[in-house]
């Protein structure tokens, strides 16, 4: 297993219980079922990346810079580190070493 499929799988993990936690202390449905989609798609790209389908390290790329760019609207929004800030950092740290994977192709 190499570093891209942990950072995927985690960042997976991370969204869908940040949406969860988004939906208990705001009520708020959108959090919940945002988090939980792009968290479920990245789970199945860590494990289709697992099975050797190379187009699954380019969704879940994909899927984290969409994510990266809603989560900093919101921090530039809002001026508050969690979570957004939180999620910011991490998914650019996710997507360096998605990116990096795609490039040197290790």
């Amino acid at each position: 297993m190499n570093l891209s499929i942990i950072a995927v799988f985690s960042y997976g993990i991370l969204a869908i219980v940040g949406g969860i936690i988004g939906y208990i202390q705001a009520n708020s449905q959108v959090s919940l079922l945002s988090g939980s989609i792009s968290g479920l798609l990245l789970i199945f790209a860590a494990y289709f990346q697992l099975q050797g389908q190379g187009w699954a390290l380019i969704l879940a790329a994909f899927i984290t810079a969409v994510l990266v760019v809603v989560f900093a609207f919101r921090l530039a929004k809002t001026r508050k580190f969690m979570p957004a800030g939180l999620m910011t950092i991490l998914g650019m740290l996710a997507l360096t070493v998605m990116v990096n994977q795609l490039v040197t192709g290790k």
